[in-house]
């Protein structure tokens, strides 16, 4: 039974109840009622506070759409500048595997090549896959970097073409820069010694086939020019060899010869070229044994000269003479100082007959005895005042004889000559020449150079003017300026200097006993550096200085020490 009708049951028909109905069924969709009236729509009425509320929501969502849409962008523009590091997330078999290669290969120093296996090859072909990939710039870069070290090592080695060629190849990688530029700069340098190199070594070839073994043209020096700029060049050091071996060939022959000049000349020539020579100590041993043998002949020689000396008989026809017994000992040996000595003293000798003959007036006599001086001491200081007193005899003689009156108070036997008139202007050119004299002797230049030397400047104005004291004063006090000068260059350690003063002083005072005194310390200077230089492991160095003291003291006990040692290795 239906609740309608159950309604209707309970209540009389006379009255109707109002009912709420079923008010669990009002969200229920109803069905449209068919009353047979068109459908109508109705708005529904909606409150002003529902309308603020309904603006409110719109509002709220479109103040989430501009944080969103700002989101959106950010995201994006990381994604932009982060690609590379993205990209390397993402799995790229072919990019990572020739990138890994490449690595290898630079581990490896397979820098270049074009089999597709080199260091470059492969960065190259990753910079292919990911142009803008930083791993393979960098490598690109660390194979420059490489090349670079690999061009240095190789100019370091002499292989300037090795070196050229991957320059070339770092400054491609690399673009050039600093480092490069001075790499390219060093071998341009090596290249240019390189050809100059080799027009030594054609010159040296050419003074060896020439025979040309010694000198400052010589085939040795050459050689030891080329190795002094490339120690490690091949062609010189063997080039020096056969020098040396020609050397040594050439002392044997005059050891057989019996020449002992030639040979006791090719034994220093080795000595100075090669000190180290395989050759050496057999020829000292042929070179002390010949000299053993000629020191009895010699000696008796030296003391012939020696008594011919003291007895008077100074020079002339004959070999009983102490110049043809010294001459004769400088043939048995050409070095010897006790000889040198001996004709310096004979020129001492005759220098002083000559001013005898001048005192006696025999201007004849004294010019025969000064050009037989002359000969054996041209720069001797006495000499030269003894020449300046004979030009003033003989232009004494050539002058107009002198006037009765003076000829009256003169002695019988002599008639005295007219005097030679100086005019003022010779006077004052001798003046300036004097002092232009004692300025350069003030600065050492004593008999160099020509026409400007001391020597020179003395003599010249002795030659106006004979009498002048300073000029005569000044030319006979050169030796004793010289040996000033060797004192203060031997102090300063200055050997060269000193050795020019000693060669100076020889010239000057031929004879003087001081020559060996100041010859023996400088010997023991050049030995005492010889030490030095042996001690740093210099033993070139040391090998030239014992050479320096060997021709100034041959007999100094300490040289034949230095000798040995140097032979034996230190």
């Amino acid at each position: 039974m239906s609740r309608r009708r159950d309604q209707h049951e309970a209540h009389p028909p006379g009255r109707t109840e109002p009912t709420l109905g079923d008010i669990g069924r009002l969200d229920a969709p109803r069905a449209p009622i068919a009353d047979g009236l068109p459908p109508v729509s109705v708005e529904p009425r909606r409150s002003h506070e529902g309308q603020t509320v309904s603006r409110r929501r719109r509002h709220r969502r479109r103040g989430w759409l501009l944080p969103l849409l700002l989101l959106l962008i950010a995201g994006a523009g990381v994604l932009w500048f982060n690609q590379n590091r993205l990209r390397g997330m993402l799995p790229r078999t072919d990019f990572n595997t020739v990138l890994t290669q490449a690595q290898q290969a630079l581990q490896d120093g397979r820098l270049d090549g074009q089999d597709g296996t080199s260091a470059r090859e492969l960065f190259q072909a990753a910079a292919a896959l990911e142009p803008d990939n930083d791993r393979a710039r960098d490598g690109l870069r660390q194979v420059g970097q490489a090349e670079l070290a690999q061009a240095d090592r190789a100019l370091q080695a002499g292989n300037l073409a090795q070196a050229a060629q991957q320059a070339a190849v770092a400054r491609e990688l690399l673009g050039g820069g600093s480092d490069v530029d001075r790499l390219d700069h060093a071998i341009s340098g090596a290249r240019a010694r390189q050809m100059q190199t080799v027009d030594v070594v054609d010159e040296a070839r050419q003074a060896f086939a020439a025979g040309r073994l010694s000198g400052p043209d010589g085939a040795g020096a050459l050689y030891q020019r080329v190795l002094r700029a490339d120690p490690d060049n091949a062609v010189a050091a063997h080039g020096l060899d056969q020098v040396g071996y020609a050397l040594a060939v050439q002392a044997r022959n005059a050891f057989d010869a019996k020449d002992a000049a030639t040979a006791d000349a090719s034994v220093e020539q080795l000595a100075a070229l090669q000190p180290n020579n395989g050759a050496l100590p057999s020829l000292r041993a042929l070179q002390a044994q010949a000299r053993k043998q000629d020191n009895s002949a010699l000696d008796a020689v030296l003391k012939a000269g020696q008594d011919a000396l003291r007895t008077g008989r100074i020079a002339g026809s004959g070999d009983d003479t102490a110049l043809a017994h010294f001459q004769a000992a400088l043939k048995l040996d050409p070095g010897n100082a006790e000889a040198h000595d001996g004709l310096g003293r004979v020129a001492q000798a005759l220098t002083v007959q000559a001013n005898a003959a001048l005192d006696d007036g025999d201007t004849a006599q004294a010019a025969k005895l000064l050009g037989q001086a002359e000969e054996l001491a041209p720069k001797s200081a006495d000499l030269a005042a003894a020449r300046a007193r004979l030009d003033k005899a003989s232009a004494v003689k050539s002058a107009p004889p002198a006037a009765p009156a003076a000829a009256e108070h003169a002695p019988a036997s002599v008639a005295p000559p007219a005097p030679v008139a100086v005019s003022p202007q010779q006077k004052e050119a001798v003046a300036l020449l004097v002092q232009r004299a004692q300025l350069a002797a003030n600065n050492g230049n004593i008999l160099m150079p020509p026409g400007d030397s001391a020597y020179d400047l003395y003599r010249s104005a002795l030659a106006i003017d004979g009498n002048d004291e300073a000029a005569l004063h000044g030319l006979q006090a050169l030796p004793t300026r010289v040996e000033g000068q060797f004192n203060q260059a031997l102090a300063a350690g200055d050997l060269g200097k000193a050795g020019d003063m000693l060669a100076n002083f020889a010239e000057l005072a031929p004879g003087n006993g001081a020559q060996g005194v100041l010859g023996n310390r400088l010997a023991e200077a050049w030995l005492d550096r010889a030490e030095q230089q042996l001690a740093h492991g210099d033993r070139i160095g040391a090998s030239q200085s014992l050479e320096r003291a060997r021709k100034l003291a041959p007999a100094n006990p300490r040289v034949l020490d230095l000798d040995v040692r140097l032979r034996r290795g230190g």
